[in-house]
């Protein structure tokens, strides 16, 4: 299979990449959103835990993450894996693995990790901030709902 080709110049791709925000995405604002309205209440953007969560409940030491789902590598299928360049493949690798990295240093610490998909965010951000005010309440008995990952020490 071909490699798909970039239709942005180098200069346009990089201004829509510095265009990319690091943080208050539109998944993690509506997140945040039905967590403050259910009562709950967190650091943005913590800087004091290993990775910066995007979410952060101290007292708890619950660490959540908002991830895109493209730049985490999730539902890559191999056909379009095929067909990235091979930056992007190095690219979504690197970010696999800190993502990685990242978690066992959390559970190290004593910090459960919750990674939530951006895509699960926009489909049903209700059942994710119940899953996560069962969490803060250390309720870990149910599965997490489609696009949830937990990870705990």
């Amino acid at each position: 299979m071909a490699v798909r080709r970039d239709p942005l110049s180098p200069e346009a791709r990089s201004e829509t990449m510095r265009r990319i925000r690091r943080k208050d995405t539109k998944p993690e604002l509506a997140l945040r959103k039905e967590l403050h309205r259910r009562g709950l209440r967190y650091r943005v953007d913590y800087a004091k835990a290993p990775g910066r969560p995007d979410i952060a409940m101290v007292g708890r030491k619950l660490a959540i993450f908002v991830d895109g789902e493209f730049w985490h590598g999730k539902k890559h299928t191999a056909e379009r894996y095929a067909e990235m360049s091979e930056y992007w493949r190095h690219k979504i690798a690197r970010n696999v693995n800190r993502d990685r990295r990242v978690n066992g240093e959390l559970r190290d610490l004593g910090w459960t990790v919750i990674r939530v998909s951006d895509r699960a965010v926009h489909g049903d951000v209700a059942s994710i901030a119940d899953f996560i005010g069962d969490a803060v309440e250390g309720r870990f008995e149910m599965y997490p709902p489609p696009g949830v990952e937990m990870f705990r020490c």
